[in-house]
Order: C-alpha cells, then structure tokens, then sequence
C-alpha cells in the first residue's frame, strides 16, 4: 500500500467505526434506569421517601440517602452493576432515598429551610417511628450539606453521618465553580422564577468543557464499544442532562450563604433563627471525597476535620473524579465496602478509632 493510500483507508475505518455505533446507540436508546426495587413511604410536596426492598435480613439502623437537589439520584442506582444503593442492599443494610422531585411554578418561593427542616426532618421523622433511637444519614454533594445543616440542628435525631463529595469550605483555591458564581446577583435569580435544569448543566459543563463534551464522543465513535459499553454511555448521557429545574428562592440562597458568603465554614449560617454550629456534631461522622474531583475539590470536603466537634471522625480520600464517586470501579467496589465496615464496626462496639484522615490505598 502507498502513503497516498494510507489516509483514505484510515477515514473508511473511522466512518466504519461510527456507523457501527450509531447502529448500535439506536439500539440503546430505550435503556431504563435504576435498578432495585422499592416503594413510596411519605410524600411533602414534590418530594418523596422511598425504601428499597430488602435482599437479604437487614440489619442496623435504617440508612437514609440525600442527594442532591440539582440531580437526580438515579445515578447511585444507575443499573445493576454500577450501584452503590445495590451494594448496600447486598451487605443487609436498611436503605431509604430522598426523591427531591421536580418544582412545580408555585415552589419557586420555597426557602432552603424547608428542604432542610421541613422536608429532609419529614422524611427523618417518619423513618424514627421505625429506629426511635435515630437513624444513620448519608449525604451526597450537596445533600450532604443539607444533611450536616440537620444534624447540627437535630443532632439527637442522627445516630452516624456520612458525607460524601460534600464541600464545606467553598472558597478554597480550586473550587471554579465557586469563582464563577461569586458576583451572581442572587436577588436577580430568586425573582426570574424556576432556574432550569438545562442553564445549570450548561454551567457544569462549562466548567471542564473538552473532557465532559467533545472528548467523550470522540473516544465513543473512534473506539470499538461493544453493545453493552454503548448502553452504559446511554445511561450515563441521560442521567448528565436529565436536570430538574430548581427553587428560584432556594438556590438563591444556597449560592449565596455557601458559595458567595461561605456561612457554614465561617459558622454563620442561620435556620429558622438558629444557628448551624458544625461543632455540636459530636456524632460519628465517615467523610468521602474524591481526589480528581472538578466539581468538589478535596480540599473543599477535607476542611470538615477542621469544624467538626465530633471525636469519632473519619475521612477517606478516594483516587476518582466526581461522578466516578457513583459509577467506577471505586463506586462499584470501595466506597460501599467502607460505608458498611465503618457502620458494622460501631454497631458492633469497637473501640472508637482516633481522630484521623485515612487515604485509599
């Protein structure tokens, strides 16, 4: 073969390439989403609580997952392989998800007060007329400083805290996010009505724009993915832009007590006239971050250790990224390996460990 040859036969096997997946995405493109079985417990507003039915005798308090608001929780359920709440079900954990729902027009006056106190302390307190002695929470992203605003506020209602990929300080030097939204006119945003989901994606996107966009359809139609890599990228790309709209009232003031003022880190922050003061969480706490997060830098998460009160503190940095926290290997294998040793070794009475940051080997 010549060299004149040799450019035509390399674009003949990329359009091969593309073609056979494009015949491949058409087939993906009724992929579902979620796989365990469960059921509505308690409804307030566009909010539900579900429990996932159990797979094995469970046992220990009941686990009560919260996730973000701006995305949809399905991503920790995404199918059966890659899923954090089915591993949890596997280890005989009692698993409850807070299914935040989409904000109808009216919502758009709900303050962060009330998904705080009256809807994620509706969904404790209907789950403590099962577990009187409290319940074990796991706050993810930014459900988890929804959940450390609560446990501050009802620590007597919380028996152990996980937080994983959740910022405390939101002003440490890698947070871009952080920086792009610090001049947001916040009394601007609170009076244009419901934000939606796509304007906040688009901003996320933004933020690391080759990875998140054009490299990963690069790899997707120049590489070899078989039926089943396809249907994994399908769940994934439904999940990345299937954003709800969010609270005008609410995310204005969640931009700016955390990202523009930084309260919960200064202990500044006020609900309801109280004040969450970090330093009364003197519960267990298990602390997840990821190293190679874009959106949640560690550093961001890691400053926990520096306002908690609690002398049973544990933090945990894995190598991923942000969404690898819910979907790699690690996802997959280490983060609920180590929520459930973490739970079973205080359930079980094990000398409280000291003070300490452990790193993933």
């Amino acid at each position: 073969m010549n060299a004149a040859g040799a450019p035509g036969l390399l674009w003949a096997e990329l359009a091969r390439r593309a073609g056979a997946t494009l015949e491949r995405l058409h087939r993906a493109r009724e992929v579902t989403v979620g796989a365990s079985a469960r059921r509505a417990l308690w409804r307030c507003g566009s909010t539900t609580l579900y429990q996932y039915l159990p797979l094995r005798p469970t046992r220990g308090a009941p686990l009560l997952i919260c996730f973000a608001l701006v995305n949809r929780p399905y991503i920790l359920d995404l199918q059966p392989d890659r899923s954090l709440i089915r591993r949890l079900l596997e280890a005989g954990r009692d698993v409850y998800l807070i299914e935040w729902g989409t904000p109808e027009e009216a919502d758009r006056y709900l303050e962060l007060n009330d998904y705080i106190q009256t809807q994620l302390g509706g969904c404790v307190e209907h789950l403590g007329t099962r577990a009187p002695e409290g319940i074990d929470l796991l706050g993810v992203c930014q459900g988890g400083v929804l959940s450390l605003c609560y446990a501050a506020l009802h620590p007597q209602r919380i028996r152990r805290l996980i937080t994983l990929t959740t910022a405390v300080d939101f002003h440490t030097p890698k947070n871009l996010l952080g920086r792009w939204v610090r001049g947001l006119d916040t009394e601007l945003l609170a009076a244009c009505g419901n934000v939606p989901g796509e304007v906040l994606n688009a901003l996320f996107l933004a933020l690391m724009p080759f990875r998140l966009t054009q490299e990963k359809y690069v790899k997707l139609f120049t590489g070899e993915p078989d039926q089943r890599a396809v249907e994994d990228f399908v769940r994934m790309e439904r999940w990345i832009f299937d954003s709800p709209p969010q609270a005008a009232r609410a995310l204005a003031q969640y931009v700016r007590w955390f990202y523009q003022e930084n309260r919960l880190w200064h202990g500044t922050l006020k609900l309801d006239g109280q004040g969450v003061d970090l330093r009364a969480l003197r519960l267990p706490v298990l602390n997840l971050y990821a190293r190679g997060d874009h959106l949640v830098p560690p550093e961001a998460c890691a400053a926990l250790k520096d306002c908690i009160g609690s002398p049973d503190y544990t933090a945990c940095e894995i190598a991923t990224g942000h969404i690898g926290m819910y979907v790699s290997r690690a996802a997959r294998e280490e983060i609920p390996q180590r929520i459930v040793a973490w739970l079973e070794a205080r359930e079980q009475g094990a000398q409280r460990p000291r003070r300490a940051r452990r790193q993933a080997q």
